[in-house]
């Protein structure tokens, strides 16, 4: 038997409600503060994931799908999808559109990582990009947006965690204060964050192992050694956020994976699903456009993942009742009334209302029990009797209670079963 690759997963009829309304919830809340949706390709030149997230992050380095199509050219299945979305909006001149640019995709990722609760290879995401707006107000309004969806799908066991880790201006000399101190521990460090040391010793900070993250404890923090524009934007937030009524903690360790972000870094954590409780992270990443070729232009964004919204909701009792069941549904016995509940239920879709009957050729016995499975809110039986007389037996399956209908008066029907007309 062939089976699905490790680290992606099926996501079964009976799980694809939840999923819609985590979607449908996080777009129409997006809209509400002007987003619009954007997508991109699946994969991308390689070269934009190295320009984009950074030659010495792990998601480079270690965990992109990287491909050589027919003409030797390198292609990346997406990591994530905030290169993809500057790149489209360089690509197709959009950066000289009315600012600020409100942007959000819906899209799947893929990484090679080792797959665990929350984690796999092809992950969801749900993201948000705004371009354009260089305030810390944009930095409240994105961090809003985050917050609403959040709430609005009932998760309540999360707390917003934010920090600062600078900007060009400011960031050298923090830099040099982290290198001369892993420095003084070197010999104690991972074999990863040792190259880190060298390349980028901002990213020790990021790292899982538990002597690292130890020694990390005792680092410099970037919030201590920000020059006075950063430190003033980081101010401006907090006033913003007080007034939003969103509360919040700052967190020195939140420094997110990818090199592109500049001063403004977040994370929305949910304690009660375990290690993986970052349910939504984010940032500004001033430099990136122009990194990419692009114009000068401040953005800021974040992205959150399904699996892990899932996981939340389900900790904080919040999933709904999210399954479509059949209005009514029609058990036929026969041929000639098979062909009559065919065309009943052929005008009830028409109309909007979910109607099934039996395709199969099941006894009414099994019928009747196929519909208590589907959870039909009613059921109609059909025989010859019932086509010669045009009247049939309606039962309302949750009251247990039945009533006569009309099979020739559609609309008298759809009343019957709770529809206006």
């Amino acid at each position: 038997m062939i089976q699905k690759p490790r680290g992606t997963f099926d996501i079964m009829p009976e799980e694809t409600p939840l999923w819609q309304y985590i979607e449908a919830t996080a777009r129409n809340t997006a809209a509400l503060y002007g987003y619009k949706e954007i997508r991109t390709p699946t994969f991308e030149a390689t070269e934009l994931f190295q320009r984009g997230v950074g030659d010495t992050t792990d998601v480079v380095q270690k965990e992109m799908y990287t491909f050589t199509d027919r003409e030797n050219r390198s292609f990346t299945l997406r990591p994530e999808g905030t290169a993809s979305v500057a790149r489209a909006l360089i690509e197709n001149g959009r950066c000289s559109d009315t600012l600020p640019l409100k942007l959000y995709y819906m899209i799947n990722c893929f990484r090679y990582e080792k797959p665990q609760a929350g984690r796999s290879r092809e992950f969801y995401q749900f993201g948000v990009e705004m371009y354009g707006a260089a305030d810390a107000a944009a930095d409240a309004d994105t961090i809003g947006v985050a917050n609403s969806i959040i709430r609005n799908l009932g998760i309540t066991d999360v707390s917003l965690h934010i920090n600062s880790i600078g900007c060009p201006n400011c960031r050298p000399a923090y830099r040099l204060e982290l290198y001369n101190y892993f420095k003084a521990h070197e010999d104690e460090l991972c074999d990863t964050c040792k190259s880190r040391l060298e390349t980028n010793p901002l990213r020790i900070l990021d790292c899982k192992s538990p002597i690292c993250s130890k020694i990390g404890e005792g680092a410099p923090k970037s919030i201590d050694h920000l020059c006075p524009e950063c430190a003033d934007h980081m101010d401006k937030l907090k006033n913003h956020l007080d007034e939003m009524g969103i509360e919040y903690e700052i967190d020195t360790n939140i420094v997110r994976g990818l090199d592109y972000y500049t001063r403004t870094v977040f994370e929305f954590i949910c304690t009660a699903i375990g290690a993986q409780s970052t349910v939504c992270g984010g940032g500004r990443y001033d430099g990136l456009m122009k990194e990419l070729g692009g114009p000068q232009m401040p953005g800021i964004g974040f992205a959150m993942g399904i699996t892990r919204l899932i996981l939340a909701m389900k900790a904080c009792g919040s999933v709904p009742d999210t399954c479509n069941f059949p209005s009514l549904y029609i058990a036929p016995m026969g041929k000639a009334a098979q062909c009559k509940a065919s065309g009943i239920v052929s005008k009830l879709r028409s109309k909007g209302v979910y109607a099934e009957y039996d395709l199969v050729g099941r006894s009414l016995k099994a019928q009747m029990k196929y519909a208590d499975k589907t959870g039909a809110f009613f059921t109609l039986i059909i025989g010859d009797s019932e086509i010669e007389s045009g009247k049939a037996i309606l039962k309302n399956m949750k009251e247990s209670s039945q009533q006569e209908i009309d099979l020739n008066d559609i609309n008298a029907l759809m009343k019957a079963i709770g529809y206006e007309v």
